[in-house]
């Protein structure tokens, strides 16, 4: 069945796979694909995809089953990203590729685990999942006979880095310029960074309600949850809870995607852009929401960072997460010894690099690799003394 998109018919405005700006290591084209999907596929046969099933985003791992992972988030931004991109007339594939590795860099515990990463860093160059993601696709990937890490497109690379200090960009080469001069990314990145924001605040409502941290009266307090509330009630008014909350959060995100669909639209009918250039030029994102929808999402935000992400229940949970992340760097740190082989091996060649940074920096990106479940796993099998058994302290 055909689905409708071809990726021959580009906007003027869009990355095209065919005028890609390369990628580290120079290779033949790819056959029967773009050079977008190549790095999609290499992007999900990588191992740092594979973990992201078991790192989640606000809760861990362990609590329940059915809160989503940085895997289900990534596949729920690029099937945003994708219908953004359709209409627009950029390009899907690429959009999809920055969707699925936008997360590969988070650390477990979601950004407590990220939080935690930085201070103990703080000394050697800090921690952030940005340039973390882009470490992973870059080096520390090792799948390939030819080249470190998955060496993708600049485009994908790109997308990948959505932040970026100035002092961390001049040692990133062209990549990094941007930053510099303070231009912007390309569309289809930024048609994934609203993806993003999108999936992140409704589906953290639909995990805070199933789990009972956040309740239907409170959410009512915002416009964009109280008028899809009014709407579903008035249509379906004998509709079973599970369902009424299904129902809302899919036309949250519906006025959400259209808004934004529309708001570009009209924006890039404006500026009438020739070139991917012309869009990195511009001083804001030209991918936005109309005001109207920007405020409601804030409103949304600031909810959701009062009463989910500060909820008791969550900082404990937090809380246990930056002890775990901090008491395993302090310990490999004074130690590097008790370091896995490959892992104790890997900070070995970065401090012939570095003497200063390199074990530490090798030591965050063994920590940051983790799920969840291993970084407790980990923690038990160094601070249990229960856990003294040989057969036990075997990885």
């Amino acid at each position: 069945m055909d689905s409708g998109y071809d990726p021959n018919n580009l906007a003027p405005y869009a990355c095209s796979d065919k005028t890609s700006r390369g990628r580290i290591y120079s290779e033949a084209p790819p056959v029967h694909r773009n050079n977008y999907q190549r790095d999609r596929d290499r992007i999900i046969h990588s191992a740092a995809f594979r973990r992201l099933e078991y790192k989640t985003q606000v809760f861990v791992n362990h609590e329940g089953d059915l809160f989503r992972t940085r895997l289900t988030h990534s596949l729920e931004v690029s099937q945003i990203a994708r219908s953004i991109a359709r209409e627009l007339h950029l390009h899907e594939d690429l959009a999809e590729t920055i969707a699925l590795a936008h997360d590969l860099g988070h650390a477990p515990f979601g950004h407590a685990g990220q939080d935690a990463l930085n201070r103990c860093m703080k000394n050697y160059g800090g921690f952030e999942h940005n340039l973390q993601s882009l470490r992973v696709v870059d080096k520390l990937e090792e799948k390939y006979a030819d080249f470190p890490g998955l060496n993708l497109t600049y485009e994908s690379r790109e997308g990948i880095l959505k932040h970026c200090s100035t002092k961390d960009a001049k040692q990133l080469g062209d990549l990094g310029q941007r930053f510099i001069e303070k231009n912007q990314t390309s569309l289809e990145a930024q048609a994934c960074d609203l993806a993003d924001e999108i999936a992140y605040n409704n589906h953290d409502i639909d995990d805070g309600l199933r789990y009972g941290l956040i309740t239907i009266n409170q959410l009512l307090e915002t416009k964009i949850f109280r008028d899809q509330y009014e709407a579903v009630n008035k249509q379906h008014p004998d509709i079973s809870q599970r369902k009424q909350i299904h129902e809302i959060i899919r036309r949250m995100i519906n006025r959400m995607v259209v808004d934004l669909i529309e708001t570009s639209k009209a924006q890039l009918s404006k500026l009438n852009l020739q070139h991917p250039d012309e869009a990195r030029s511009q001083k804001n994102y030209i991918i936005s929401f109309s005001e109207e929808i920007r405020e409601q999402n804030l409103e949304l935000k600031r909810f959701l960072r009062q009463h989910l992400y500060r909820h008791y229940r969550v900082q404990r949970m937090t809380n246990k997460a930056e002890n775990v992340l901090t008491s395993l760097f302090d310990a490999f740190i004074e130690e590097p010894n008790i370091l896995p082989p490959e892992a104790k091996k890997h900070c070995d060649q970065l401090a012939i690099k570095n003497k200063k940074t390199g074990i530490a920096r090798g030591i965050a990106d063994y920590i940051a690799g983790m799920t969840d479940r291993y970084a407790i796993v980990e923690y038990e099998r160094i601070f249990n003394p229960r856990q003294l058994s040989f057969v036990n302290l075997i990885p």
